[in-house]
């Protein structure tokens, strides 16, 4: 499975807004500098987020983006399958019986993608937001620290 420029912009973009919008709303310009995405793109991938109810937009001179909900209730799979669609790297007509899969009876194969499957489902739901946060916090300290390490020598 490989994701996408909107699977992993979007998920950089919502773990700055998780971070940044505890006090007040957040600009897309000021997510789109510190994460290095294009102010247009990131418009297009907040809409979608928006649509799947996971941002919610406010209005105004203070208007921005904010989290719909909070932090620990956003998995990984939430913003992936609302920028990617389907987490199913192996895609097997027999999960779908309306497609007619003629093997489905006797493929035993269908077991292997259904695992790997199930496996990438339950490893992106299992990790919230507020997780990603607080290792960007400490990934950020972390630089910070280098910075000013390697400026005094």
């Amino acid at each position: 499975m490989k994701l996408s420029t909107k699977g992993r912009y979007g998920l950089r973009a919502l773990i700055d807004l998780a971070r940044y919008s505890e006090k007040e709303p957040v600009s897309i310009s000021s997510i789109a500098a510190r994460q290095d995405i294009s102010e247009g793109y990131l418009e297009q991938l907040m809409a979608l987020m928006k649509r799947a109810g996971l941002v919610r937009s406010i209005r105004g001179a203070a208007g921005g983006y904010v989290l719909a909900k909070s932090a620990e209730e956003i998995s990984v799979g939430d913003v992936l399958r609302a920028l990617e669609g389907k987490l199913e790297p192996a895609e097997c007509a027999a999960f779908h019986p309306e497609k007619g899969c003629k093997a489905s009876a006797n493929c035993v194969t269908k077991y292997v993608w259904q695992k790997i499957n199930d496996s990438i489902n339950q490893t992106v739901d299992e990790i919230h937001l507020d997780e990603l946060v607080e290792e960007s916090k400490v990934l950020g300290e972390n630089e910070e620290n280098t910075e000013k390490a390697c400026s005094r020598k």
